[in-house]
């Protein structure tokens, strides 16, 4: 799929047009074969730029070839929204080249909507340096919102596995932490690419976009230390909890061994008086089987009470 949008000169919103003009922002998603020879050919940027990015393993780099040059960053996204803590990284491809931008990734992401919708501030097709350097910062704010949402989801598994006796849950976290070793990589090449950015030797700089390169570079540091926070807490709240379940279900054990103890008290008094032995006047006296119950019944009692004191209730 292609879109493309160009800002007017004059009023400076943004305009989706049908052909590809100079000045303009040509945005692909999974884009087939025909589209990028078309594009290549509309643009003079070679193919093997596009056929670059739809590798879903790529990582944050700079590439030229030509008189274009490929910055390629990893972005965050959900695999599957039916199952909690599934997210990973994506590849995003930024080509600039003379007159054009365009931009290439596998899946569709909310990381557009604000740019196609002309929401963000100061956004111009023609300054491709600019929107590079925009497209970095909600990359880095989409990583913090991620995060939020994963320590959201850490504090509720917590609650969960405090009572757990299964590995369902520890399962959950391992999930959270996966993800957080797919951010922590991603975001560290991110940041190496806008270090690189930062020299103006790859893209032309400019003084207005100083402040929000720093942004950029702020914002791209917090999800790193915030990631790497969330994994150490990880790390030690799965090896605690670990624990904990393994200590809950030592506890059941222990509880359904005493049960067992108990119960087998009755049973074994009965075992005992329905043997084929003589029982003399016991064996005809019209409350035995009354008194039998109250004893089996005051020998469990006994034993119940004594294994309670020693904490196997």
């Amino acid at each position: 799929m292609i879109k493309i949008y160009k800002t007017d000169e004059n009023t400076g919103i943004l305009n989706s047009i049908s052909q590809v003009q100079e000045q303009s922002w040509i945005h692909m998603v999974r884009p087939t074969k025909e589209e990028i020879d078309l594009v290549s050919e509309k643009t003079g940027i070679a193919k093997s730029l596009f056929v670059k990015v739809l590798d879903e393993e790529e990582i944050s780099r700079i590439e030229s070839e030509g008189k274009a040059t490929l910055i390629v960053a990893d972005i965050p996204y959900m695999v599957d929204y039916s199952v909690k803590n599934k997210y990973r990284t994506l590849p995003l491809g930024i080509i600039c080249s003379g007159n054009f931008i365009v931009t290439i990734i596998l899946k569709e992401n909310k990381l557009f909507d604000d740019f196609e919708k002309g929401l963000v501030k100061n956004f111009d097709t023609s300054k491709k340096t600019r929107f590079t350097i925009q497209l970095f910062l909600r990359i880095s704010q989409g990583y913090l919102r991620a995060l939020n949402k994963m320590n959201q989801d850490i504090q509720r598994e917590e609650r969960i596995l405090a009572k757990a006796t299964k590995n369902q849950e520890l399962l959950e976290m391992l999930n959270i932490e996966k993800s957080l070793v797919y951010f922590m990589g991603a975001l560290k090449y991110n940041k190496t690419t806008l270090d690189k950015l930062s020299k103006g030797t790859i893209l032309p700089f400019f003084d207005e976009d100083a402040d929000l390169l720093e942004d950029a570079m702020i914002e791209c540091g917090q999800a790193i230390e915030m990631a790497t926070i969330y994994k150490e807490i990880m790390a030690s709240t799965t090896e605690t909890y670990a624990s904990v379940i393994s200590n809950n279900l030592n506890g059941i054990m222990k509880f359904l061994s005493a049960i067992t103890i108990v119960f087998s008290i009755p049973t074994m008094i009965a075992s005992f008086m329905g043997m084929n032995v003589p029982l003399g006047k016991f064996a005809t006296h019209p409350a035995s089987f009354l008194i039998l119950v109250i004893i089996s019944l005051v020998v469990a009692f006994i034993i119940a009470y004594w294994l309670k004191k020693k904490d196997m209730f």
